[in-house]
């Protein structure tokens, strides 16, 4: 099996003779954020599928929030552009759970947890974080477990 890693390189090789612009610079891109990451500290190291993804993850959500800025600044053909590069990286993610799979996960946490008001937020969310890591953004995390415990 190879890794994710080496799967973005093909793609990007695979771009690159398609002269996909797009993909190719996203792809490019990724990739250098994840050598950065890997020189990163003391020691360079190879970093483990679960890593390269954060890391993906973490590109994801730049480009949402660039686009979301570039909407606000009415700057239209560069929030598509980076729309579709989040979209390219998608891709790669995990499936993200749905609104409906994530309140379940809650609901089961506030009742293992016991918890019964916004001061429990904090033991629910470490139950509820090992579960859903990488399956659900952070923000809608909390958003949930603040629902669950005002209602």
């Amino acid at each position: 099996m190879t890794t994710l890693k080496a799967q973005l390189q093909e793609d990007l090789t695979a771009a690159i003779r398609d002269r996909d612009e797009l993909r190719s610079s996203t792809i490019r891109l990724t990739l250098s954020a994840v050598t950065s990451e890997e020189v990163a500290g003391k020691t360079k190291r190879e970093l483990s599928d679960d890593e390269v993804l954060k890391v993906l993850a973490r590109e994801a959500k730049k480009r949402r929030e660039a686009a979301e800025a570039f909407d606000t600044a009415g700057r239209t053909e560069q929030a598509a552009r980076e729309r579709a590069e989040g979209e390219l990286l998608a891709g790669y993610l995990p499936k993200q759970l749905s609104d409906e799979e994530l309140a379940a996960i809650v609901a089961a946490a506030v009742a293992e947890s016991g918890a019964t008001g916004p001061q429990g937020m904090g033991a629910v969310m470490k139950l509820v974080k090992p579960k859903v890591d990488g399956l659900a953004e952070g923000g809608r995390v909390a958003a949930a477990v603040k629902a669950a415990l005002a209602g």
